[in-house]
């Protein structure tokens, strides 16, 4: 039962911040991991907690999947070099580096767990990314590079991890099998994600239901996620895949099951990123609790770690930046200024904190894992360092190194889509039957519809700004109109649901295209 008022506790809480943030210009998700943390030493909160094998499985499927859903195949193919060079090597790099850091100041520590260390705080988490860098004025192409990274990088690191528990465990040592094991576990999850994706197409042709067939994109991400860990997969690498997958299939006669499944996702993707932060705030009081006074002596050895885990990361994406080759301009990082953004932007977050938790205790011949505390102690450590800080300072610092805006590109491709599915709407018109015996004047009425796609972005108005202005003006005082009579309709509405006689699924039906036609009006 305490558990359950925690979880309701963080679910109101989480909208509470979303409306803080928003007003303060601040990511939610910090937020709601420094309150959380701070409201956990309250003395009335209980001391409750989660089982560390159960954080993974229970909040990464769906977050993974909700950032994929935004991606595409043709991304990571343009992006390829940049997923080995940050998801792969990258997390290689960065284990190595903590690794030796951590043997050289620790020196009771084992090898094998330096380096279940160096990859618990390797990979940058995708849902801090996402969440935070997500919501700063950032050019489209760092973002992209950030969220590869994000979405494939735990593969490698659980990996490394896994590698290390068992070496740790046995006495052993962590040999390089660990990239072989990787590629076939990547290979595997990539075959199963391709077959859920299938099975859940399959599903959603057979099921009528609407709110079913959205219901099955959140029952997908579990249910591949849990079978590939059975597997011995790739867990994360299924879900993506998943995701990529049924992005792919989507068919355009499903408009009305896109709107129903967008805002199905955003409202699991906002309490889920809630929730699993604000657990995220409640442990790192648990973790301070529990170390005390040990927590003084740690802090040369989190500190050295803290710098190592921010330096690898300047200095490989400096090393990208002069090694990009004559085509420099189309790299990415492509500048000193986006090296420093997308540094600043990695960020650890829940994979850090669960792997450390679920580092044993104990050898197999019962006798405690030497240096768990101070494993524990660092994640959190790296964790504020690497989240907290950058995620607060990170519009400010956008806003100091004024890099340029690419507000001009992403109209201009805008315009060039818009124009394209014009283009095909008006063929498609043209050829129609049913249009041929329409009169005249709703075909014309049809056709000027079907143009106004670009709009505000037609190009031969590129070079009047004066127009260009009137234009718009006159369009958003269209919307208004439009709005207001809208917003009417619905009031009306909602007076005659409440009224005797009408049938109120009647009368959800008129408000749903009302409100259908409110989401689709231009800005």
């Amino acid at each position: 039962m305490e558990f359950l008022l925690l979880l309701v506790g963080l679910l109101f809480g989480t909208v509470l911040v979303v409306g803080v943030g928003e007003r303060i210009r601040l990511p939610y998700p910090i937020l709601m991991l420094v309150f959380s943390a701070a409201a956990a030493f309250l003395p009335f909160i209980p001391e409750i907690h989660i089982n560390p094998e159960l954080i993974l499985p229970l909040f990464l499927p769906p977050l993974l999947y909700a950032a994929a859903q935004r991606s595409s195949w043709s991304t990571f193919r343009l992006r390829w070099r940049s997923l080995v060079l940050l998801a792969v090597l990258l997390v290689i790099a960065t284990t190595a580096a903590v690794a030796g850091v951590a043997w050289l100041m620790v020196p009771s520590m084992a090898l094998p767990v330096a380096i279940a260390l160096g990859a618990i705080v390797a990979p940058p988490d995708p849902v801090a990314v996402e969440s935070v860098a997500g919501k700063v004025k950032m050019r489209r192409k760092l973002l992209t590079v950030l969220q590869t990274e994000g979405l494939f990088n735990d593969a490698m690191a659980i990996v490394i991890f896994q590698a290390a528990v068992t070496a740790a465990l046995s006495g052993g040592d962590v040999g390089w099998d660990v990239v072989p094991r990787f590629l076939v576990g990547a290979a595997g999850a990539v075959a199963l994600g391709l077959a859920m994706a299938w099975a859940i197409g399959a599903l959603n042709r057979f099921v009528p239901n609407l709110v079913a067939r959205s219901a099955s994109t959140l029952v997908a991400p579990y249910a591949v996620y849990l079978l590939a860990e059975e597997l011995h997969l790739s867990g994360v690498v299924a879900v993506v895949v998943t995701a990529l997958e049924l992005g792919r299939r989507a068919r355009p006669q499903d408009s009305e099951e896109r709107l129903t499944r967008h805002a199905f996702w955003d409202v699991v993707e906002l309490l889920t990123t809630g929730v699993a932060f604000g657990l995220v705030g409640v442990e790192m009081r648990y973790v301070i609790e529990h170390e005390g006074a040990n927590l003084l002596t740690f802090i040369p050895g989190i500190a050295a770690i803290c710098f190592a885990v921010v330096a690898v990361r300047f200095l490989w994406m400096y090393a990208m930046l002069k090694l990009g080759g004559t085509e420099r301009r189309n790299r990415t990082p492509g500048s000193l200024k986006e090296v420093l953004v997308l540094s600043w932007c990695g960020m650890r977050g829940l994979a850090t904190l669960a792997l450390a938790l679920a580092l044993p205790t104990t050898l197999a011949n019962g006798e405690p894992l030497e240096g768990r505390n101070f494993v524990v102690a660092t994640a959190a450590a790296v964790l504020v360092t690497t989240l907290v800080v950058p995620g607060l300072t990170l519009p400010a610092l956008m806003r100091a190194l004024k890099l340029p805006n690419d507000h001009a590109a992403e109209e201009k491709t805008e315009r060039k889509l818009a124009r394209r599915a014009e283009k095909v709407a008006l063929e498609t018109m043209k050829r129609s039957p049913s249009a041929a015996a329409l009169p005249q004047k709703r075909r014309e009425a049809l056709a000027r519809r079907m143009s106004s796609l670009h709009t505000i972005l037609a190009a031969d108005l590129e070079e009047d700004p004066e127009k260009m202005l009137r234009i718009k003006q006159i369009l958003a005082a269209m919307d208004t109109v439009q709005r207001e009579a809208l917003d009417a309709a619905r009031s009306e509405m909602l007076k005659a649901r409440n009224e005797p006689g009408n049938d109120p699924e009647l009368v959800d039906r008129v408000l749903r295209r009302l409100d259908l036609r409110t989401v689709t009006l231009d800005h």
